[in-house]
């Protein structure tokens, strides 16, 4: 006998997806160094630190009764929400659990992308050549050549940054200076980190996750979907994150 479901009735359905998700990878397991850490990322990039979802991996560590608790605690404090673990031994994954989180078993040494200023890059096929013209940036830019992955930080702590490539979903691009995209920008980008308000953000395609010029930011649902897809200059105005086109 066959049972039938009315669709029309159902309270969900459950979907299989690959969402962008920040893996924070632990290299010590004492929660003060890990603050200490993290209260200076967050003066770097505040508009990070707004309840980003993280994986906490501890597939570096070798500590079966690892503070896990207490290490959650010091990330919600800084706005970070850890929803899994991953990695770890059964101790790990069982603290994973009581605490209400996730956990995903070891990268089985899949090359990790590290959040920090990225040296190597992949070429990427699929975006235009660039101008022939000199592309100036204030001293201490940076240019990086190259699509810049899920995962990864590409910084300029001192001037500004042109990412000739795309930024993928997941990945982050900040620059003291102003932060310019030749291609599709479809993960978080920040200028201005240390409060320059002349500082902007210029891309071929917006997309962003998340905009921000110094401190004040903008996240894809506060968008005007009519400027999706397009290029746009973002620059404050009046206290304001502005979005003009520039088409």
């Amino acid at each position: 006998m066959s049972l039938k479901v009315d669709r029309a009735s159902m309270a969900f359905t459950f979907k299989g997806g690959m969402l962008p998700m920040t893996v924070m990878e632990l290299a010590s397991a004492d929660p003060e160094r890990i603050r200490e850490q993290l209260s200076g990322k967050l003066s770097q990039s505040p508009a990070f630190f707004q309840h980003t979802p993280v994986v906490l991996s501890v597939e570096k560590l070798d500590e079966p009764h690892l503070a896990l608790e207490r290490i959650c605690a010091v990330c919600r404090a800084h706005k970070l929400l850890p929803v899994a673990v991953r990695g770890g031994p059964d101790p790990v994954k069982q603290s994973a659990w009581a605490l209400g989180l996730g956990w995903f078993p070891p990268n089985d040494g899949a090359r990790a992308r590290t959040l920090e200023g990225v040296s190597t890059v992949q070429p990427a096929p699929d975006v235009p050549e660039p101008s022939p013209e000199p592309i100036s940036t204030a001293s201490g830019g940076r240019i990086y050549r190259g699509t810049v992955r899920s995962g990864q930080q590409v910084t300029a702590p001192d001037g500004d940054l042109v990412v000739i490539g795309a930024v993928n979903a997941g990945a982050e691009v900040l620059a003291a200076g102003s932060v310019h995209v030749y291609g599709a920008l479809r993960g978080r980008a920040l200028a201005g980190i240390h409060g320059d308000t002349m500082a902007g953000i210029f891309c071929r395609e917006l997309r962003a996750e998340l905009l921000s010029v110094a401190g004040n930011y903008k996240r894809l649902e506060d968008i005007d979907p009519q400027l999706l897809g397009t290029s746009v200059q973002v620059k404050l105005c009046d206290a304001q994150l502005g979005i003009t086109s520039l088409g």
